[in-house]
């Protein structure tokens, strides 16, 4: 039950693309706008049911600069999911992937530990953030939505509750560890790549490189370099593809990506990776593995039914 009509919180500290999201900015893609949302989906997902929230409920997406919050007044249940990260509340040093409840004169303070590069705070309450285009998720380059947050600011959670009940650890999923092998369906531009650097591709392994943000991510590796004009028209992009500019470096383009491009796309990795992918940091290594589109189906259904059988467990409480 609600203990106070809110529980305001200070920002003290702020790393960069710390940012409000939710489940995303579906639907509106053919007018130009991104998806946006969590870069690790199943992490967000998870620190909302842990403390029996709607899986898309707006939560704070923190990096790897990590966020510090003083609480002011209030009290109100919280949850962290995603990555190894560090969190330090009320004399405590835990890891990420926990649920506990901040009191009014306690510090909060989330920073990254031995692997991954993302994870999500989730309050039980509503963050009082902006809306844009019926979605309260953050897009990096404009700032619209709910908003980066920045030191000096405060934050809101309206309608606070407290849920002793789901104090504790939350299972940390297999599905979210960090994932260095990538399944891909080739194409749809593979037309532009001779054998010799399809093989490439397929068989080298790639290093994340430091142009790493919510747009995307460039690797280093082989060159990749087309072996034809770029003629092609700009076109719809998906989230996951492999976009190969003409210098031959490849990008993979995440939660932010643009909706259309120029540039031919050697492969597309099946959604089902990405979020594992995400939790990879600069100067990890990355391979492909090629699937079929059928067998990417397959994997992205039996993600969908693990998924489904975990939140519902997690949702459960301990």
């Amino acid at each position: 039950m609600p203990r106070m009509s809110e529980a305001v919180l200070a920002i003290n500290f702020a790393g960069p693309h710390v940012a409000v999201q939710d489940g995303g900015r579906h639907g509106l893609m053919r007018y130009g706008v991104p998806a946006s949302g969590p870069m690790d989906r199943t992490s967000f997902a998870a620190a909302n049911a842990a403390i029996g929230n709607p899986a898309d409920q707006p939560a704070i997406e923190v990096s790897m600069g990590g966020l510090v919050l003083d609480c002011m007044s209030g009290e109100v249940t919280f949850a962290v999911a995603g990555g190894g990260f560090i969190v330090e509340h009320a004399g405590d040093k835990r890891g990420a992937w926990m649920v506990a409840t901040l009191r009014a004169g306690e510090r909060l303070a989330i920073r990254p530990g031995h692997w991954g590069s993302w994870t999500y705070l989730a309050f039980a309450g509503h963050i009082e953030a902006k809306t844009w285009l019926g979605s309260m998720s953050t897009h990096s380059l404009s700032g619209l939505g709910g908003g980066r947050l920045a030191a000096g600011q405060t934050i809101t959670v309206t309608d606070p509750e407290v849920r002793d009940g789901r104090h504790g650890p939350i299972i940390c999923p297999v599905i979210a560890r960090p994932r260095s092998e990538l399944r891909v369906v080739v194409g749809p531009q593979d037309r532009f790549f001779s054998k010799e650097t399809l093989s490439n591709f397929l068989s080298s392994p790639f290093r994340l490189s430091d142009a790493y943000d919510r747009m995307g991510v460039r690797l280093q590796g082989p060159s990749l370099a087309p072996s034809v004009a770029l003629d092609m028209p700009s076109e719809a992009i998906v989230r996951g593809s492999v976009q190969v500019a003409g210098d031959g470096v490849p990008t993979i383009l995440l939660a932010d990506h643009q909706t259309t491009g120029g540039y031919p796309k050697i492969a597309t990795v099946v959604d089902s990776d990405l979020d594992a992918f995400v939790q990879l940091r600069p100067r990890d290594h990355v391979g492909f593995l090629a699937v079929t589109p059928q067998q990417a189906i397959e994997h992205i259904r039996l993600r969908a039914s693990t998924m489904s059988r975990y939140l519902a467990a997690v949702s459960d409480g301990p």
